[in-house]
Formats: structure tokens, sequence, C-alpha cells
């Protein structure tokens, strides 16, 4: 199976249906080093080549200070330049100010606040009109199930926004791509994914909500597609494509299976063609 072709066909269908570029952009990419960056990273630098709207790109990294030293991400900036991406890494104090002065309970809304701030900024300063996050499709369906469970709201992040207060929009090209097949594509590219430093890692309540998806998919077949599709035909959060694409989310037949350990109804919407 050629993973590359399946990621290029969803990115590229997720950038039309959602009128996610603009002539003349200047994409940042945010590149935290997991797979899911690397892979959006690589997507964006290909579709480069061939998409009929012109945009520029580059690739932010900032960097956590873990333990209060600076990451090596020395592999990620040969793998820039090997895309011919121009890439640059962000200092921060974030780590110290989340757990050692803050020292929060629940760290993950503050770091991800200040994380996001850090990127905002660093991608002005660089004359960015926006910036591409690397959230793919079972994100969002777990994104939009803590909101219900733990929020009591039904919500979800936008496949695109407008940041007013900072003049940026943020756009996810890949809320159409299962993460097995990200998965399987950093795998089949090598991709240099750096191994999070993050004492939370692994112990959040999205990954305990990942799991509880994994048990339920495992006994109703094609549950995540099905939460998926019912975002979009509701409207949630500006899901509903805007192009004349119906959903494109996995066909309920290839969901991913269940997978416990933690990873760094209607009719069932036509598949894109992965040569597309």
């Amino acid at each position: 199976m050629d993973h590359r072709k399946h990621i290029l066909s969803y990115t590229r269908r997720a950038l039309d249906d959602y009128g996610m570029i603009r002539p003349g952009d200047r994409i940042a990419v945010g590149v935290s080093a997991g797979k899911d960056s690397l892979t959006l990273l690589c997507a964006l630098a290909e579709v480069h080549r061939f998409y009929p709207i012109p945009f520029d790109l580059e690739a932010i990294t900032v960097d956590m200070n873990f333990g209060g030293k600076p990451g090596d991400f020395s592999a990620i900036a040969a793998l820039c330049e090997k895309l011919k991406v121009p890439y640059r890494v962000v200092p921060s104090d974030i780590a110290t100010i989340v757990f050692d002065i803050r020292k929060e309970p629940n760290p993950c809304s503050l770091c991800a606040k200040l994380r996001r701030g850090a990127l905002h900024n660093a991608a002005k300063a660089d004359g960015c009109t926006t910036v591409a996050l690397g959230h793919h499709f079972d994100d969002a369906v777990e994104t939009f199930m803590l909101n219900l469970f733990f929020e009591g709201r039904i919500g979800c992040f936008q496949p695109v926004t407008y940041l007013s207060r900072v003049g940026l929009r943020v756009i996810r090209p890949m809320i159409y791509i299962p993460e097995k097949e990200v998965r399987a594509f950093a795998r089949e590219a090598a991709l240099p994914v750096v191994a999070s430093s993050c004492p939370a890692n692994g112990n959040t309540q999205r990954e305990s909500m990942k799991q509880l998806l994994a048990t339920l998919e495992h006994q109703n077949k094609g549950l995540r597609h099905r939460i998926f599709g019912a975002m979009q035909r509701g409207e949630i959060d500006g899901f509903h494509p805007a192009s004349h694409h119906t959903s494109v989310s996995p066909e309920p037949e290839e969901a991913e299976e269940p997978e416990m350990e933690p990873e760094n109804a209607q009719r069932p919407a036509q598949k894109p063609d992965p040569s597309r």
C-alpha cells in the first residue's frame, strides 16, 4: 500500500473542501517533532509542488525546554533542508512555567495555550498569514467526544479558524486522515520522530478517550466514521465542507482496529481516489 498517495489524497481533498489556502499565503507548519506534525510537513511540502494556488511554506518548532535543556531538533532541520522548507526553532521556558512555577495538576490546557501563543508570535514575526496544525481525523472525533463528556457541550476545533486578535488563519489539512495512515506513513518514510519528554505524556483525558473509543469501535464497527459524519452534517464548528464533496472520512470497514496501548446511520461516504 502506498501510504504517501493516501496522505496526499486526503490532504488535497481537505484543502479543497474547506478552502484552506489562499493565493499568496505564507504558511507556517507547527512542528512538534511528533509523527502528526512531521507528516503534515511532508504532505504540504509535496502539495506545494503541484497545488494550483501558489503559497509559501516554512516550519517552526517551539522548544518546550523540558528538564531545563534545549531540545535536539537537528534531524528535523535535516528533513526540512531535504524538503527545501525554511525551518527555525523558537526557544521558550514553557515547561518551567507549567511544571515548576505553576505546578499545574492538569497541565495540558495551559501548556497548549502557551505553545500556541509562542507559535503564533513566531509566525507573525516571519510574515506568515497562516499556521497549519497536524490534527487528524481521530483527533477531531476525540475532541468532539471530550467536549461532550467533560464540558457538556457540542463542539470541536475548526478546520479553518481566523484569529482576529493576531491576524492569522489556522488550518488543519489532516482532518480527513485516520491516525493509522499517519502512523504507517511515518514508518514508511522513516520520519525523525522525537519522543515526547512531557511528564504528563500518555496520562491525559485525551488518552483515556482514545482508549474508550477504541473499545466502542470494536463493539460498533464504523463508530468514528459515523461521529465524524454527524459533525459534518450537523455543521459543527465549520465542519460542513464548503465544496460539493461530502464526507470523506474512512469507510467503516476500513476503520482502525482498536489499539489499547497509548500512541505518541447514514450511507458511508465515497472514499477519495488515492491517485488524485
